[in-house]
């Protein structure tokens, strides 16, 4: 009966994992057939931009008429209020002279005053919901090199600032230096900075008006202008998309760490750190009370260029002494971010844990009857028992740690001609000696593949295919055996998978030579 229960299992598996394969297939295909919609839809853009003119122009007449029918309203209003004022204006004189004051005293107060008084009227606040725009590797791609064009000024300036404290252009910033401290001693720092900063835009309006004007302490290096392709296929944009959210996620995580950083020294997460800078600040404090402004901005302008030329560039130069004396230098490195913070947390936690462990287990003794082996092999397991018992192993035969699970995979073997044969899904795994692939259509051990690194004879990146899982990319296996190469392709994370076959490889082989000489 457990028998039986345990078949059904394995079909119901065996079922599970050939379903997850055609649901991959068929994303794919919904993804490449969406990616054609959106281009057929951008090459009929042309139809909607006119339809919207059409709309456009007819507003434009409804509104013409509307204004025609109110000035032909208001033309016939006029005189009919002038017919009736005669009789009344014969009869009072002096009512007909204060109405025609009043009156043209009101139109030059509208025609004055009108329009500035329209914008002081109350109106309700308009909610614009932004749309968004659908996903597309083209417009990511865009962003991220606007977001690189735009961000140059400020990396060239910080490059400059930089070159000047490290002193790579020894007469440039030797006279930078002698101006600065010059312009702090008499109190004209400001207006050198305000002037820089017109000098630099005149410049900027020079070179907008065709100038060649470059003026850079480090020299500028010609980067080469990558164009956009036209028609890109499934697996180049899947893997523009992957390099350009790693480039986010970086960007992401340099400002994240900034941010979390000056959060935690403000917050007394790190009270030994910030009570540095409280009372550092309470000492400016006393000090702007009691000093005058002149002195002070002295003192903290003078200070400011020395460390900037002088003290900057010797801590450059000797990591050691920026390591025991840059006290800002020193305040940064040690300020944790709160992944940093919660691994340390975690990490006592862990460290308390196993010194009670070990207080409250000390003298009791492991059970008998079961070996460490035994005790360990019960953490290899592939989904339909033992490791070395799937495979046809030996018990210490088992998957290294870094692929405990294995990696998602297809097995491509192209010396078969059968379809059912040509392509499997399964599971890879790697231990000291084999590389083993378990297949996740049948549980027989006939359709597993086992494969001694000793035998391989040659190991390579693959690319299969664009619209399998992970872009395409497998790991291309040469053995005596086959006439082509065995191919496991749709691995996500074939570059971990290669870099542990490649070490593991290169181990074996070289085992016997050392042994040998």
């Amino acid at each position: 009966m457990a028998s039986g229960v345990q078949d059904f299992n394995r079909t119901e598996s065996d079922r599970l994992n050939e379903i997850k394969g055609h649901l991959e297939i068929a994303l794919l295909e919904k993804h490449f057939l969406q990616e054609e919609l959106r281009k057929l839809r951008e090459e009929t853009n042309a139809e909607t931009l006119r339809q919207e003119l059409e709309k456009e122009r007819q507003r434009r007449l409804e509104l013409e008429q509307r204004v025609n029918e109110v000035l032909k309203t208001r033309a016939e209003e006029v005189p009919a209020a002038q017919q009736p004022a005669k009789p009344q204006a014969q009869a009072n004189g002096t009512d007909k002279r204060s109405h025609t004051v009043c009156s043209r005293l009101q139109k030059w107060f509208c025609d004055k005053f009108g329009e500035y008084l329209e914008d002081f009227r109350f109106q309700p606040e308009e909610n614009t919901v932004e749309t968004e725009e659908p996903l597309s590797a083209r417009r990511l791609t865009e962003n991220m090199r606007r977001l690189k064009r735009g961000a140059k000024p400020v990396t060239n300036f910080v490059k400059n600032l930089s070159a000047l404290s490290d002193w790579y252009s020894i007469y440039t910033s030797a006279i930078a230096f002698i101006i600065y401290i010059n312009a702090v001693w008499h109190g004209w720092a400001i207006p050198m900075f305000l002037f820089l900063a017109i000098l630099r835009l005149s410049l900027n309006y020079l070179i907008a008006r065709g100038w060649r004007i470059q003026w850079s302490i480090v020299p500028e290096v010609s980067e080469q202008m990558e164009h956009p392709k036209e028609d890109l296929t499934v697996s180049e944009k899947f893997q523009l998309v992957l390099d350009v959210a790693q480039k986010a996620q970086n960007l992401f995580g340099k400002m994240a760490d900034i941010l979390e950083k000056f959060k935690n020294l403000f917050m007394w997460v790190q009270p030994e750190i910030t009570q540095k800078l409280y009372f550092a600040l309470w000492a400016a404090f006393i000090a702007s009370c009691f000093l005058p402004y002149r002195i002070l901005g002295l003192a903290l302008g003078l200070y400011a260029g020395i460390k900037f030329f002088l003290i900057d560039f010797v801590f450059k130069r000797c990591p050691r002494l920026r390591a025991k004396y840059d006290t800002p230098y020193i305040i940064w490195i040690n300020l944790l971010t709160d992944p940093q913070l919660k691994e340390r947390s975690n990490a006592t936690v862990s460290r308390r844990l196993q010194t009670a462990a070990s207080r409250s287990y000390v003298g009791s003794s492991a059970p008998t009857g079961i070996s460490k082996d035994e005790d360990t092999s019960r953490f290899h397991t592939t989904k339909r028992g033992n490791f070395h018992e799937v495979f046809n192993l030996s018990e210490n035969e088992r998957p290294l740690p870094v692929c405990e699970n294995g990696w998602r995979c297809c097995l491509i073997n192209r010396d078969r001609k059968m379809p059912t044969d040509y392509i499997r899904n399964g599971v890879l795994y790697v231990t000291e000696n084999y590389l083993c692939f378990e297949s996740s259509k049948s549980g027989s051990s006939k359709r597993n593949k086992v494969i001694k690194l000793s035998d391989i004879t040659d190991i390579q990146k693959y690319k299969v295919l664009s619209v399998l899982p992970g872009s395409g990319m497998g790991i291309a296996v040469s053995t005596p055996s086959t006439q082509k190469p065995l191919v496991f392709g749709a691995m996500v994370h074939r570059d971990e998978a290669f870099e542990t076959i490649f070490n593991q490889y290169v181990k074996i082989t070289s085992a016997p030579s050392s042994s040998e000489s």
